[in-house]
């Protein structure tokens, strides 16, 4: 191929700037050398192109390098979505009769989302340069990691339940908060109210659900990320058990909640109780999980808080009513809907109200 003039004569390598204070992914890597970038901040680098051989020339039509934010759907890999595209053009038509360098700078590039890889989707940022031939291009990809940075304030209201089944169990969950940065910890605990079935197993779980599509192309995607074993036994009415949950060692997300309306990350606290007839009973509770900077950000305390990161009016700025309910549940273990999208919204409930949710504690028989 080469002989004939159509085989790759040149080679493309990217060199990202790393100003001081610019953290890798993971520092203790040699192999993966991704720099973490923030919303709002600048990426340049250089551009080396080398010829295979001295003595050869290349001849091209352009070359130029583009940054793109895009989101890939796994079961739509032929349609991928951008939503940020730049281009800069570094050099025009010619010929190279040596190896060249190209400075290059994308000037307070937004990056409105956290770079994610998922079951069913990934979202991406990446440089892609390209020198344009006639036959073909010669093309170089180099990802780059973008962090979204949150800053919640004071309040954070602890979430409060009272759940059980009628004249049979009565328990009541608490959690010190509602909202977790990705290095926190969960405290909380369980009061046995009522305990009239005999309970030999408890445990607590961290899920993360994945939503991808719309309407009935929606698809969820449960993933376990961690579980606890917290009672082994028959607790007794009026025993109460701590929960402590540390989030630091786990491969964690912001929850993110229509981003760009492709997909949705979200994070429960399941709690799952099994009696000696080995009946499963749970209830899950969703959580915000937020990541916090591990420094101040020039210029990151005047730009807004991320759409995707926050629900609605109630978002990390917006006041909440204390998350407080009490629910119970028909002896026969009718369903959660745990999937609603109002299931997060725990505000005091009425005895006259006819909407109420019921089944707030599942029960069925483990296969």
């Amino acid at each position: 191929m080469t002989f004939f003039g159509l085989g790759q004569t040149a080679e493309l390598e990217i060199i990202l700037d790393r100003p001081d204070g610019k953290k890798k992914l993971d520092e203790s890597s040699k192999k993966d050398q991704s720099l973490i970038y923030y919303d709002g901040e600048t990426v340049s680098g250089r551009v080396n192109v080398i010829l295979k051989k001295s003595s050869s020339r290349l001849e091209h039509q352009g070359i130029k390098v583009e940054f793109i934010g895009q989101i890939e759907m796994y079961y739509d890999r032929g349609n991928h979505h951008e939503f940020t595209s730049l281009v800069k053009e570094l050099a025009r038509p010619g010929e190279m009769l040596q190896n060249t360098s190209y400075n290059f700078e994308f000037l307070n590039v937004e990056k409105p989302y956290e770079t994610y890889t998922g079951s069913n989707v990934r979202l991406r940022y990446f440089l892609r340069v390209t020198i344009i031939r006639r036959i073909y291009d010669i093309v170089k990809e180099m990802d780059i990691i973008v962090h979204t940075l949150s800053s919640y304030p004071d309040m954070n209201n602890s979430i409060k339940m009272e759940v059980g089944i009628e004249d049979c169990l009565h328990i009541e969950f608490e959690y010190n908060k509602c909202k977790y940065h990705l290095k926190d910890v969960i405290v909380g605990k369980i009061y046995f109210l009522l305990v009239r079935i005999k309970i030999k197993h408890m445990e607590i779980a961290i899920i993360k659900r994945e939503t991808t599509g719309s309407g009935p192309n929606t698809f969820n995607e449960n993933e376990t990320i961690a579980k606890y074993e917290i009672m082994d036994g028959a607790p007794v009415r009026g025993e109460s058990i701590p929960i402590r949950v540390f989030l630091a060692g786990y491969d964690l997300t912001p929850t993110m909640r229509d981003v760009n309306k492709r997909f949705s990350v979200r994070y429960f606290l399941n709690l799952v109780l099994m009696d000696e007839e080995d009946r499963r009973y749970f209830k899950q509770q969703e959580i915000t999980l937020w990541r916090k900077g591990e420094k101040h950000l020039k210029g990151m305390q005047n730009r807004n808080e991320p759409s995707h990161l926050v629900s609605g009016k109630d978002g990390p700025k917006g006041s909440e009513a204390p998350r407080t309910t009490t629910q119970s549940v028909q002896p026969s273990g009718s369903l959660d809907n745990t999937d609603s999208e109002n299931d997060h919204n725990h505000s005091p409930m009425n005895e006259g109200d006819d909407e109420q949710i019921r089944s707030s504690i599942e029960d069925s028989t483990s296969e």
